[in-house]
């Protein structure tokens, strides 16, 4: 039975190998793909959005319109952090490598890195206070500390050792190509 659908203009066979192929390299782009523990907060942040838009309309048609607003910006909020939830990890381009938290991004260009390396380290276990022993791709800067990029017990990563070993490596590999000794 032929599936029409697997029939588009890009090979799926490539990304086996490459999480993500891309031929143009001015662009910010994650090297790996998003981890269920990252999507799944991020589907239930968007659920709980939806719930409070609901009352929000509710709390509006019943005229309280102060109360509306407040509920409204709530849902606004919530959507936001869903959003970059999503677009939380670590970035590369030819110009870089950038690390995109909740709250901050760290960007670091290749010429000021010394080198990118996989290390064993005591790492925070799905971003929470408790560390637990495990390996973190670290940038290292000509000034200042190393940056961790990813980590093994990250949301993108927890129980998926194979994902973060592709996602090291590919960092890895776009450190080689750019940076310039």
């Amino acid at each position: 039975m032929p599936l029409p659908f697997l029939t588009a203009d890009r090979a799926f066979d490539a990304t086996d190998d490459v999480a993500l192929p891309f031929d143009d390299h001015d662009h910010w782009r994650r090297p790996y793909r998003p981890g269920p523990w990252r999507v799944v907060a991020s589907a239930l942040l968007l659920l709980l959005a939806s719930f409070v838009l609901l009352a929000t309309v509710i709390i509006a048609a019943a005229g309280a319109l102060s109360g509306a607003a407040a509920c409204f910006a709530v849902a606004g909020v919530t959507i936001a952090i869903a959003l970059r939830m999503l677009r939380m990890g670590a970035w590369v381009s030819r110009h870089g490598v950038r690390r995109v938290r909740l709250f901050m991004t760290v960007t670091v260009a290749w010429d000021r890195a010394v080198g990118v390396r996989t290390v064993q380290q005591p790492v925070r276990w799905l971003g929470l206070p408790r560390t637990v022993q495990g390996q973190a791709l670290v940038v290292v800067r000509r000034q200042g500390e190393p940056l961790a990029l990813l980590t093994d017990h990250n949301a993108d990563f927890l129980s998926r050792s194979e994902a973060f070993d592709r996602a090291a490596d590919t960092v890895e590999a776009w450190g080689d190509e750019y940076r310039r000794p």
